[in-house]
């Protein structure tokens, strides 16, 4: 049998990273609601520390960094006004690191993100954050269908399992990240393992 190939492989798009040096930084919806409660991610606190790695290493260029948190309004997992919907401490937007509030899982739609990424004159988008399945995989969808080059650091990223409907079995959450990220390392992504494969 030959050797599978993923639309990346036959188009010729590669699969590495794009540098900090001329990329982006998305962290999307690095919040407080991930961590306790109905919402917590498996492998959430590795991941946390990942993106930190990232963000540090970001920081240090002087490169740009934006901050998505969604809102899905008052007494909500995600209800911006209380602590369960804040970002990470860990995390916290430093002066000057726009913070953008989204209502829907792909972080372009209805924000102003595209025209903010537009203004730093890169086109390409490093992207961690939660979750893998849900607001990462549309916001990197959306990013390549706006013609960016998003590349998704996959121990940056977390999720939870999920029940499949049709079968009544549980998707775990291992298998259910691992098939998200393939998904999008089929087309819309770079997909790395994690920020060692992020050059400078």
């Amino acid at each position: 049998m030959s050797e599978l190939k993923t639309i990346r492989d036959i188009a010729g798009l590669g699969d590495e990273s794009t540098s900090i040096s001329d990329s982006a930084l998305i962290i999307i919806d690095a919040q407080n609601t991930y961590c306790e409660g109905v919402m917590k991610l498996d492998g959430i606190d590795n991941a946390l520390k990942e993106c930190r790695v990232l963000l540090d290493r970001f920081r240090q260029a002087g490169r740009p960094v934006f901050h998505i948190r969604h809102d899905a309004g008052p007494g909500s997992p995600y209800d911006v006004s209380n602590p369960i919907g804040q970002i990470v401490d860990s995390l916290s937007p430093a002066q000057g690191e726009a913070v953008i509030t989204k209502n829907y899982p792909n972080s372009f739609a209805g924000t102003d993100l595209d025209s903010l990424i537009k203004k730093t004159g890169t086109n390409n988008l490093i992207i961690v954050g939660f979750m893998s399945h849900m607001c990462v995989n549309s916001t990197a969808r959306g990013a390549f269908s706006l013609g960016y080059r998003p590349t998704v650091v996959a121990s940056a990223t977390a999720t939870r399992s999920l029940p499949f409907k049709v079968t009544g079995e549980v998707i775990p959450s291992s298998i259910l990240n691992a098939a998200s990220l393939a998904a999008l390392g089929d087309l819309p992504a770079a997909i790395v393992a994690t920020p060692a494969n992020v050059p400078d």
